[in-house]
């Protein structure tokens, strides 16, 4: 298993995921003079298309508390990986660098750290994550 689907499992499958999912409303299946009664009932019975998304920082904050010190995952990868449990060694960056398709600066400085950070948080928008613009960038 690579290391960003480490990051997702971590985040996705942890108990706060369940809570902390936004949970949609359904609408009930109104007949308009519009919208035939035959057609807003196969509407209600179509099957949902996407999974409920997982509130990424609320997971994240929630894992915080629970340690009782989540360092500064808001910005750093390594503390972000250490509130994981996951390793955030330079060989770990350096995989998950190549699995996101990270080349910004020299591995392990500050600029490929950042931008790691960035890329976990994009990847975990674009998989289903919700994650608020103020963890996407620094």
């Amino acid at each position: 298993m690579g290391v960003f689907s480490s990051i997702m499992d971590k985040i996705f499958h942890h108990p706060a995921a369940a809570q902390a999912a936004p949970q949609a409303q359904p609408q009930p299946a109104v007949a308009t003079a519009a919208q035939p009664a035959a057609q807003s009932a196969a509407q209600s019975a179509a099957p949902a298309s996407s999974l409920p998304q997982v509130d990424v920082e609320g997971v994240l904050v929630t894992m915080a508390e629970f340690k009782g010190d989540g360092g500064n995952w808001r910005t750093s990868i390594v503390d972000l990986l250490k509130l994981l449990d996951l390793d955030s060694g330079l060989q770990a960056r350096k995989q998950l660098a190549e699995e996101l398709g990270v080349h910004a600066g020299a591995d392990g400085s500050d600029e490929e750290n950042v931008a790691l950070h960035q890329a976990v948080m994009q990847k975990l928008a674009d998989n289903g994550g919700l994650v608020p613009d103020s963890l996407r960038a620094v």
